[in-house]
């Protein structure tokens, strides 16, 4: 797994990476009660506005944390975007398959994010 300092996580699997945010993020989030997923097929640019994200303190875009093309989306948080607060690590958001996996090695590991976030 690897972390951005936009507090999203990245597990790359034989070239198909799925992306979520971080129990650290979900937490300051607080109750999410909206998600607006991408559609699968699109291409995106790394930084480009990718999931709308709406809970009870907050609104936030997550934004792609490389470019690819979306493959798959997690349809169970369209009708239960509370599963994020659950389980932030097990309720992923998309797949993509990435042009640029190269930029993962320069991403923080596990425990580098604890330090970012002063755990």
């Amino acid at each position: 797994m690897k972390y951005t300092e936009d507090h999203e996580w990245l597990d790359n699997d034989d070239g198909v990476v799925t992306v979520g945010i971080t129990e650290h993020a979900a937490t300051q989030l607080g109750d999410v009660v909206f998600i607006e997923l991408p559609e699968v097929g699109r291409t995106v640019t790394k930084g480009e506005e990718i999931v709308v994200i709406e809970s009870v303190k907050a609104a936030s875009d997550i934004l792609s944390p490389l470019d690819g093309e979306i493959t798959e989306v997690n349809e169970a948080l369209s009708d239960t975007p509370g599963l994020v607060n659950e389980d932030a690590e097990a309720a992923w958001f998309f797949k993509m398959t990435t042009t640029t996996p190269e930029e993962m090695d320069g991403m923080m590991d596990e425990d580098a994010y604890k330090d970012f976030v002063g755990d």
